[in-house]
């Protein structure tokens, strides 16, 4: 597909309107269509009045897809650094700005966490506790706040204003910096972003990292525990051995850099 159509083909995906899947809808070899299967329905119901039609509201391709995913960036971050956190157990964790829905409702059923975003959160729920704060400018009470802090596919958005932050150039360096006061030293960081061979900014969604470049700036005050990744095809590679592969990001165009860091 060609550059500029698939630009095209992106936003009307994130407007809610796939055109690929609304075709193979269509195309899929013995699938009755929905208004047959409708007047299918009605007939059965006959003279029954238990129900009422409400608007319709068609679902064209999902009898073609799987019961479920298991694969993908946030479905095994989410999941495999909820794992390493319940092992470690430790006595407090912070986490910034990873997925609510995701990884804190994982560690959140099995222990108290905290968590800090730039954007306002009303709801409470039970082991959550939240506080709104910009971590391009720390909170001089979060020094040495924590023994354990995580940061999931967020660090590559900070200072592109996509969620309302200050543009800056420098965001994702100066919220490294800032994560690295928040934990006491010998402290756990759980750390992942968008990795790529080519590394770039794709205005104003996120930063792709390079495995290189984020080895050069995590190691003067970090020591790599283990390092994980999500490859190109949605699959999690554990324990990943960073040798030869270092210089090509492990042949990712767009996978995820998985860290366990222990503070210096």
């Amino acid at each position: 597909m060609l550059p500029f159509l698939k630009r095209i083909y992106k936003t009307s995906v994130f407007y809610g309107f796939d055109p690929k899947r609304l075709v193979s809808a269509f195309k899929e070899k013995g699938n009755k269509s929905f208004l047959s299967e409708l007047a299918e329905i009605k007939r059965q119901q006959g003279n029954n009045a238990d129900f009422q039609w409400g608007n319709p509201n068609p679902i064209l391709t999902e009898k073609m897809e799987e019961g479920g995913t298991m694969k993908g960036v946030y479905f095994h971050q989410d999941l495999y650094v909820a794992r390493l956190i319940y092992e470690a157990n430790p006595q407090k964790h912070l986490d910034i700005g990873s997925r609510v829905d995701g990884f804190v409702a994982h560690v959140a059923s099995f222990r108290p966490i905290e968590i800090i975003d730039i954007r306002p959160i009303n709801s409470q729920v039970k082991n959550i506790s939240f506080r709104q704060a910009d971590l391009m400018n720390l909170p001089e009470d979060l020094i040495d706040y924590c023994d354990s802090a995580s940061s999931l596919h967020a660090i590559e958005h900070f200072g592109l204003g996509r969620y309302g932050d200050p543009i800056d150039y420098y965001g994702h360096l100066k919220g490294i910096n800032n994560i690295t006061k928040i934990l006491k030293k010998g402290g756990v960081f759980y750390f992942s972003v968008p990795m790529g061979s080519t590394q770039r900014i794709e205005f104003n969604e996120q930063r792709v990292f390079s495995l290189d470049y984020l080895i050069r700036i995590l190691t003067p005050n970090f020591t790599i525990k283990s390092f994980a990744y999500v490859n190109d095809k949605g699959a999690l590679v554990e324990d990943a051995e960073l040798t030869e592969n270092i210089k090509s990001s492990f042949s990712c165009w767009y996978g995820c850099a998985i860290f366990t860091l222990i503070k210096k």
